[in-house]
Formats: C-alpha cells, structure tokens, sequence
C-alpha cells in the first residue's frame, strides 16, 4: 500500500513539474520585478478555507490513476535527467512562496475590502443618523412653530373674546343709558302732561264756572228782556206813527224846497254859475286835502314808522290808529282751529300747526323764540304759511325781501338794525320773514358777494346771535344750500315745502274755482253798484268733482302759484266767451294749453341749467 502511494506521490510531483514547465513564461512574472496587482473587475476571492481540495486530492478519493502514475514518473525521470533540475526545483519553491504570499496579499486585501465594507456601512449608518437628527431637528422645529401658532391663535381668540367681552359690556352700558335716558324722559313727560292736564281741568273748571255764570246772567237778562218787551214794543209802534208822519212832513218840505232853488238857480245865469263853482272848489278842496295829508304821512312814516325794507306788515304804522290791522285769529289752535285757508300735505299741515301752537305757547310762557327755515320750489304756500302762523300765533307779521338789501350798499347794516330795533317795540312779538333770504345770506366767501353784502350778513348774524323773546326769525329760500353756515346754525326747525300731490292740486282747483268764478261780491256798496258798471256774472256748467281731479293728475309738478294762475287764466277765458259761461270743454283747452306752456319752461330751464 504504501507502495502505490509513493508512486502515486511522485507522479503527482511530476504531472505538477511539468506543469510548471509548461507555464514556465507564467513563473518568470511572479518571479520579476512587477508586483501582483489584483484585477478591480475580478470578484472578491473566497475566503481561504473556502478554496477548493487539490486535484491530487480529488484524485486520490476518487481512485487509483496508473497512467497518470506512469506519465509522472516519465515526466520526473526527464526533470532529474535534465540540467535544469534543481533550478527547477528552485522556481517550484519560489512560485509555491509566491502562491503563499499571494495568498496573504490576498487575505489581507479581504480584510481591508471588509474593513472598507464596515467603514462604508458605519457611514451610511452616521449619515442615515443624521438624517434622522435632521428630520427630528425639522419635525421638532416644525412642532414648535405649530405649538407657537397655536399659542397665537389662543392669544387672538382670547384677544379677540375680551374685545367682544369689552363691546358687549359698552353696547350693554350704552343700553343702559338709553334706558335710563329713556325713563328720565318718560318721568319728564308724565309729570309735563300731570302739569298739562292739571292747566286743563283748571281751564275746564274756569270755563264751566263762566260758562254757569253766564247762563245765570243771561237767564235774568233775558227776564228783565222779556218784562220790557211788551212795553218797548207799545212805544216803538208809537214812536214810529210819529216819526212816520214827521218824516213825510219833512220830506215833502224838503223837496218843496229844493224844487224852489231849481227853479230860481236854473232862472238866475249867476246864482248858477256860483253854485257850480263852490261844487268844483269844494270837490278841488277835498282831493287837496287827502292828497295833501297821504303825502304828509308818507314822510312821517319813513322818519317814525315802519322801516323801509319792510314791504308788508300787519303792525299799525305810526301815528295812524285807524289803520287795518292783522288781529289774532279768535279761533284758538288748541281749540281745534287749523290752517284752514291753507292747502298743504297732511303731515306737512300738521307740523305747521304744531309749530303756530308751540310759538303761541311759548309767548305765553315768556320763552325764548325759534327760528325757522322754509325751503322748497316757489309758489309752495311759504309766505302764505308764515303769515298765517303769525296771526294764529297771535304774533305781529312783517316781511321783507333778501333782494332789497344789497342795492342799499352801505346804508344795508343801518337798514337791518333798524329793522330789528323796530320789530323788538312790538307788544305782541315779531314774526320777521325774509324772503329769497339766499340772495344776501349766501356762503361768505362766495366770488359774487360784495364787502356790503358781507357787512350786512354779520349785522343780521349779530342780532340773531343769542335766542330772542321778541322776534320769530322766519327764512324763505329756493336754494338752502347756498347760505352760510353761521345762518343755518341759528336755525331751530328746517322744513320743506315739497310741489302739492293730486288731493292738494284738486283741493286748490276747488278753492280757486270758489273764488275766482262762483263766489258772489256781496261787499259792494250800494253807491258803487249804482256807479260802476257791473261786471258779468260767470255761469258754471258741468265743472264736476270728476273733471277736476283729472285736471288733478295732469297738472303734475304744478306749484300752488302755478294752479292759481291756470285758474285766473281760466276766469279770463270766460271773460273773453260771449255768454260768460264755464263749461268742460273750455276749462280742459286752458289746462292743456297750460301744461304745454309748462313742459316749455322746465325745458328752458333744463337747457340753460345745462
């Protein structure tokens, strides 16, 4: 056995010669000067435990081999025959040596490959780790920027409730306030109206005791009428027999008389002549005379009378009592009279009347005036209304027109003291209307004013400054945005006289209808009717209610001085009818040529605004 192992042995030996000769260029690599170098495509070599058995191994488990035996040892009898054979010898050791080196270059090179592997591992773990530290770092920034997000949010909304709390505890005190101003004034009122209806139960009581004492004193007035009555009758019928008879006497002498001087005037050429002359001189006389004493009082008046500016009023002039004057109404307003020659909108009307009431009342109660502002289109009724609330307020009237002052220049100032001066003697109070007040009362700085103008707004300013007990300051104006501001301060009511709706248009067709066509002249004399030609009665046919309020609506946009022209106008187209008689037909020609007439001046107007 241990035969065959030995032969096997060095036919190994010899196959493993031979191949180193025949790779015998291969050796001279790993036995130069050039370093082995692994190749960088080549895999990682296996571990060394890893590499596989050597053939002779294989071959020796697998079997006996005798021709491989016999090729070896020809191989090895030729090496030990040839004079290479211990330098072949020599390359076999070297080769082996540089196998083995090879092999630990190669085992250290997998450990630096593993260790390079570990480095590589540990840094993509210390770059995975810091990833995480970042994303941790963002995660935590991006939770404090949310948490402080939410902390703003909080702080807002807690902001945000105390301003709530803070309004709905000012919008609470403010009702508070409210209220309690509300039940102040609610007490004010009770005790007022207690007051008011204490006044009234006290005039109601003064009123039933008059009343009482009237009765009784007309009762026994009417007594003692009725005991007399029979006697006065008895003397009356007697005195009148006698009177009867005295007075045919005295007639029948009388024209016994003058048929005497006819005859002896209209016989004797002198005595006639004469007797026309003292006619002539006497009439001459009288005119000279009455003449004489207007012009005397015209003079008298302008020096001690009423201001000139003044163009209507309803105070007596000086020294003159005999004139007419504008008296307070009987009729008293809290006794239910109203502005009943005044066609104004319902609730206009009754602001109206609640103003003449209160400026009634607050003469009676010694109080301080307000001054009012009436504005609106002309021909509204704001003259009418001021003058008709002075007489129901019981106060004198006097008006005066914005327009006069400044043609006075420097003289204006003087005028409007004067006027105030004169206004302040009245007993009863002043109700002072100016109108087309804008004309002098304009902004101060306007272009179009003059130094005058000016002078005479800051005299009128000065006297209105302070509230008066003795003058209603009443302005009229078309355009209340042009006066100045210190005027419209001083105003206390401002009120708008808007153009009549249909029921006050058909309300003022029936009043100027009344008095322009159906009411009779019953105050003419007698004389005058014996001496004047008496004009035409006008008859009215068919004018119905019907015909009137489709007047009404046609009219549209007429003013209440606009109306009263289209019914003159309609009175003068009755005059100019042969028959004077009023029918349909021709009241409805008059308001259509009336309402062309209209259309074409708001179109005049209309172009010159534009």
């Amino acid at each position: 056995m241990r035969r065959l192992l030995r032969p096997a042995k060095a036919a190994a030996s010899v196959a493993a010669g031979a191949a180193v000769l025949a790779s015998l260029g291969e050796v001279a690599y790993a036995d130069g000067v050039f370093p082995f170098r692994r190749q960088p495509a080549a895999p990682p070599p296996p571990p060394p435990d890893a590499q596989p058995a050597p053939a002779a191994a294989s071959s020796g488990s697998s079997g006996f081999d005798p021709e491989e035996l016999e090729r070896g040892a020809r191989a090895l009898r030729k090496i030990n025959a040839s004079r290479y054979a211990k330098l072949l010898f020599g390359l076999m050791q070297s080769q082996e040596e540089a196998r083995l080196a090879e092999m630990a270059a190669e085992k250290v090179h997998n450990e630096i490959y593993w260790k390079v592997k570990e480095i590589e591992a540990k840094r993509k773990m210390g770059e995975e780790y810091r990833e995480n530290l970042k994303q941790q770092s963002q995660l935590e920034a991006q939770r404090l920027r949310y948490e402080d997000e939410l902390a703003k949010k909080r702080k807002q909304e807690e902001r945000e409730s105390e301003r709530r709390r803070d309004a709905e505890l000012v919008r609470m005190q403010e009702i508070g306030a409210v209220k309690r101003e509300q039940a102040r004034r609610a007490t004010e009122q009770k005790i007022l109206e207690q007051e008011l209806q204490a006044v009234k139960e006290k005039a109601k009581n003064d009123r039933e005791t008059n009343k009482e004492n009237a009765i009784s004193d007309a009762k026994a007035k009417a007594h003692e009428a009725k005991l007399t009555e029979d006697y006065n009758k008895r003397m009356i019928v007697e005195l009148m027999n006698g009177e009867k008879e005295k007075w045919i006497a005295a007639i029948n002498t009388t024209f016994s008389h003058i048929e005497g001087g006819l005859r002896a005037l209209l016989t004797d050429r002198s005595k006639l002549v004469m007797g026309i002359g003292g006619v002539t001189a006497l009439a001459a006389g009288v005119y000279t005379t009455r003449e004489g004493a207007r012009v005397t009082w015209g003079y008298v008046n302008r020096i001690l009378g009423q201001p000139s500016l003044i163009r209507e009023s309803s105070r007596r002039k000086f020294p003159l009592p005999g004139l007419k004057a504008l008296k307070p109404s009987s009729a008293s307003l809290s006794g239910g009279a109203a502005f009943d020659n005044v066609i104004l909108h319902p609730s206009l009307k009754r602001r109206i009347e609640h103003l003449a009431r209160a400026t009634a009342n607050t003469k009676s109660h010694d109080a301080p005036f307000r001054n009012m502002l009436f504005y609106g289109h002309p021909g509204t009724g704001k003259t009418l209304v001021a003058r008709e609330m002075a007489r129901k307020s019981g106060l004198d009237y006097a008006m005066m027109t914005g327009g006069d002052v400044a043609p006075l220049g420097s003289e204006a100032v003087t005028k409007i003291h004067e006027i105030f001066d004169w206004a302040k003697k009245s007993q009863k109070g002043m109700l002072l209307f100016i109108d087309e007040a804008d004309a002098f009362l304009c902004e101060r700085n306007s272009t179009h004013m003059s130094e005058a103008q000016r002078s005479a707004l800051n005299a009128l300013l000065f006297r209105t400054g302070d509230q008066s007990r003795d003058i209603v300051l009443v302005l009229a104006t078309n355009r209340p945005g042009d006066l100045d501001a210190a005027i419209t301060d001083r105003i206390d009511e401002v009120i708008e006289f808007p153009l009549p709706g249909e029921e006050e248009r058909f309300q003022l067709l029936k009043l100027y209808l009344n008095n322009y066509m159906l009411k009779e002249d019953d105050k003419s004399s007698p004389w005058r009717t014996l001496l004047k030609k008496q004009p035409k009665k006008i008859h009215v046919q068919d004018i119905t209610d019907d015909l009137l309020r489709d007047a009404a609506r046609k009219i549209d946009g007429f003013s209440g001085r606009e109306i009263a022209k289209l019914m003159a106008s309609v009175q003068a187209a009755v005059y100019g009818s042969p028959d004077c008689i009023l029918n349909p037909q021709l009241f409805n020609e008059v308001v259509e040529y009336k309402i062309a007439e209209h259309q074409q001046r708001m179109k005049l107007a209309s172009d010159a605004a534009a």
